[in-house]
């Protein structure tokens, strides 16, 4: 039978992270901090470190996330924030040089989608776009099974679209909660499910929001389904009520009862987006 193994890394502004993959199922995981602010051979040394401790003789490929503009034909780093010294790294080239196997890069956001579309609840839709809510609101768009990456791997950035006074990022993201609330995500959380009316109204105030994204991204793409991550995802229950909400004033009946909404279940979604990279290729 064969046998697919496959190294997923998950590069970040404070900590490289990746894990050994084997017939898609992360058997061992490893990270160690990023230090963004040393020359960018120093953090290379790092990534391969990392990349050292999961990897198998056998392994098939490497699949990297970056947050960042990225040109994955190229191999490059077009510009990442986090990590100013990679601006510009042929960072493909690099790492299969050091390892001599192949090695596929892509902006973080599309391998959340990814790792949707190959492990998680997208495996039985054609066409999905996974939106990724945390600090900032991130996207990734699957057509016909395959990754529409775009231009520098920009497409799905849905949390710059604008909205109302701003950006749908400032609506769909922690910062909408932060805004106006003194007290911590999790501790709105924890008030919400023991019942408090103010913190249960706040999350169907923010589920509107979302449904505003969701029929932003029905009229562009209509999707199968749209598929929530990220940390804001784990309070799904609190506010897909009003998405549905939002979804009912959605004029075309036939579209909004058939796709689906749904809540990612996977972890170590970034690390294992990334080793789907192998499986888009």
């Amino acid at each position: 039978m064969k046998t697919d193994v496959i190294v997923g890394v998950d590069i970040g502004g404070t900590s490289i992270g990746a894990g050994c993959i084997v017939d898609k199922k992360i058997i061992r995981t490893y990270s160690l901090p990023t230090g963004a602010e040393r020359t960018a051979e120093e953090i290379l040394e790092t990534l391969y470190e990392v990349i050292d401790k999961v990897m198998l003789p056998e392994t098939k490929a490497i699949g990297v996330g970056v947050p960042g503009l990225i040109n994955a034909g190229k191999g490059e780093i077009v510009k990442i924030s986090n990590i100013p010294a990679w601006n510009g790294l042929g960072l493909v080239k690099k790492i299969s040089a050091r390892f001599n196997i192949p090695v596929y890069i892509e902006n973080d956001a599309n391998c959340f989608a990814l790792g949707e579309k190959h492990f998680g609840k997208g495996q039985k839709f054609n066409n999905m776009v996974a939106v990724a809510l945390g600090t900032g609101v991130g996207g990734g768009i699957i057509i016909n099974n395959k990754l529409h990456s775009g231009l520098f791997g920009g497409a799905g950035e849905v949390g710059h679209m604008p909205y109302k006074d701003s950006i749908f990022e400032a609506y769909c993201g922690s910062g909408f909660f932060n805004k106006i609330n003194t007290i911590t995500g999790k501790e709105l959380y924890d008030k919400a499910m023991k019942g408090d009316k103010d913190a249960l109204a706040l999350f169907n105030e923010f589920g509107h929001h979302i449904g505003k994204l969701v029929t932003t991204i029905l009229y562009i793409l209509a999707p199968d389904a749209i598929i929530f991550g990220g940390s804001i995802s784990k309070s799904f229950p609190l506010f897909k009520d009003g998405i549905q909400e939002e979804l009912a004033e959605f004029p075309f009946d036939v579209m909004k009862d058939i796709i689906a909404i749904e809540q990612s279940e996977l972890d170590d979604i970034a690390i294992l987006g990334a080793a789907g990279l192998y499986y888009n290729a």
